[in-house]
């Protein structure tokens, strides 16, 4: 009995916890570790499955945006000081032109003294007509004045006589007024002989045709035997004094950048020789069909200008500091010109520009951009507002090639 009894003693501590109280206490805190366990598994679950179904799905969206930006190239123009050129065409044209022809009541054409090229001084005959006629009339004319001379002698004559007839009055005071009136009568009809005289010599000078001032020989058009009025027209295109120009027809708001006293380059066609003239005058009218003016370009005379002919014209028109850029960077469309510009996140933004002078270097770009922006060079027709891209820095060289290549 003592050794059951001292066993059941040895044993009661361990066998009291899962009895009354105890036993509860010991359920309640299983209970809370396998919900704590419960709930670790289904977090771990649920994060298999997104990690399963959702990552993927984010990837492949990322890896899409990645593949859809395209490779642009960019470059950041600067600012660049060019001279501005303004380029034209027209014509070259004497400055001054003479239009000569006769100016006499004509006839028939004896001689031509001069052709198209040579140069003349003011006065020089240019071509004689023919004034048998007038000649004659010239002879008689002088022979007139003779008879009235001889009419005026004989009226003076008997005017002395009567003077010393009226002393001891045989002729009467009336007698010698009327002498005398028939004196100055004689006298008078002398001096319209001689006035006649001299506008059929004026009238036989005017026959020939003269130059009006020095200068150049542009047309010849008239030939001995030629039948010549005062209807006939031009004769004879003369350049004085051999000054040409070039008349470069230009926009109105190309016209309004130009001031007189500049100088430009004139190359004729066929020649690849610039001559160095100055702008004389600006047209101050506007053709209202065209919407151009003339701007008239002084220039030397040289055997290679030749009135008439085409010339090309680079019309310089001061300095401007811009940014330069290729053609192929420059886009356009109804809007006007613009270029893609790639802001900080690297998205596409249409940016509209004005364009300036076209430079061997690219085009100027005289409004629209600072020349800090990263430009879109080349595909830019491949691009559209707010596309992301991938810019590609350029160097230099993309600046300096060649507008177009």
């Amino acid at each position: 009995m003592n050794y059951e009894a001292t066993i059941r003693s040895g044993l009661q501590p361990a066998i009291e916890p899962t009895t009354g109280d105890g036993e509860f206490e010991s359920s309640s805190g299983g209970q809370r570790r396998m919900g704590i366990v419960a709930i670790v598994v289904a977090a771990a679950l649920g994060l298999g499955w997104y990690m399963m179904h959702k990552t993927p799905a984010a990837t492949d969206a990322a890896s899409a945006r990645n593949a859809q930006a395209q490779s642009v190239s960019v470059v950041t123009p600067g600012l660049t000081s060019v001279t501005g050129s303004i380029t034209a065409s027209g014509t070259i044209a004497a400055r001054r032109e003479m239009p000569v022809g006769i100016a006499g009541e004509g006839g028939r054409v004896v001689g031509v003294l001069v052709d198209a090229g040579d140069w003349v001084r003011a006065g020089q005959v240019l071509a004689v007509v023919d004034r048998s006629v007038q000649a004659q009339q010239i002879a008689g004319q002088a022979a007139n004045i003779e008879v009235q001379r001889a009419n005026a002698r004989i009226a003076q004559a008997n005017l002395d006589r009567a003077l010393k007839l009226v002393e001891r009055g045989f002729i009467s005071k009336a007698d010698v007024d009327r002498l005398t009136a028939t004196r100055d009568a004689a006298v008078a009809q002398v001096r319209v002989a001689s006035a006649e005289l001299d506008q059929l010599r004026a009238s036989s000078a005017r026959l020939n045709i003269i130059a009006p001032a020095a200068g150049l020989v542009l047309t010849r058009g008239v030939e001995p035997g030629q039948i010549v009025s005062p209807g006939s027209g031009v004769l004879f295109r003369i350049a004085k004094d051999g000054q040409f120009e070039m008349q470069a027809r230009l926009a109105e708001n190309d016209l309004a950048r130009l001031a007189v006293g500049q100088s430009a380059e004139v190359t004729p066609v066929g020649t690849i020789k610039p001559f160095i003239g100055q702008i004389w005058q600006l047209s101050p009218t506007i053709d209202a069909q065209t919407r151009e003016g003339v701007a008239r370009i002084a220039l030397a005379y040289d055997r290679a200008l030749r009135p008439g002919g085409f010339a090309s014209a680079q019309i310089r028109s001061g300095s401007v500091t811009a940014p330069i850029l290729p053609e192929s960077a420059i886009l356009s469309d109804q809007r006007g010109p613009f270029v893609y510009v790639v802001d900080q996140g690297n998205k596409v933004i249409r940016r509209t520009v004005k364009t300036g002078d076209v430079t061997a270097r690219g085009i100027v770009v005289a409004e629209g951009l600072t020349g800090s922006e990263r430009v879109v060079l080349r595909a830019g027709g491949f691009l559209n507002p707010g596309d992301v891209v991938r810019p590609v820095t350029s160097g230099p060289a993309a600046l300096t090639a060649r507008p177009g290549a």
